[in-house]
C-alpha cells in the first residue's frame, strides 16, 4: 500500500511540473488516502501484536 502511495506521489509530482493540475490534484488526493490508509492499517497491527504477549 505504502508503494503505491509512492507511486501516486511521483505521478503527482510529474503531472505538476509538466502543468496538468488536475491529474496532479488527483494523484496527489489518492497517493494522500492510500499514505493514511497504509498508517491506519501499521498501527492495527501494532496494536495487535502487542496485545497478543
Amino acid at each position: 500500500m505504502l508503494y503505491y502511495a509512492v507511486v501516486f506521489f511521483v505521478i503527482a509530482l510529474i503531472a505538476a511540473v509538466f502543468g496538468f493540475g488536475g491529474i496532479a490534484a488527483g494523484a496527489a488526493g489518492i497517493a494522500k488516502i492510500l499514505f493514511f490508509g497504509f498508517l491506519i492499517v501499521a498501527v492495527v497491527t501494532l496494536l495487535i501484536s502487542l496485545a497478543r504477549r
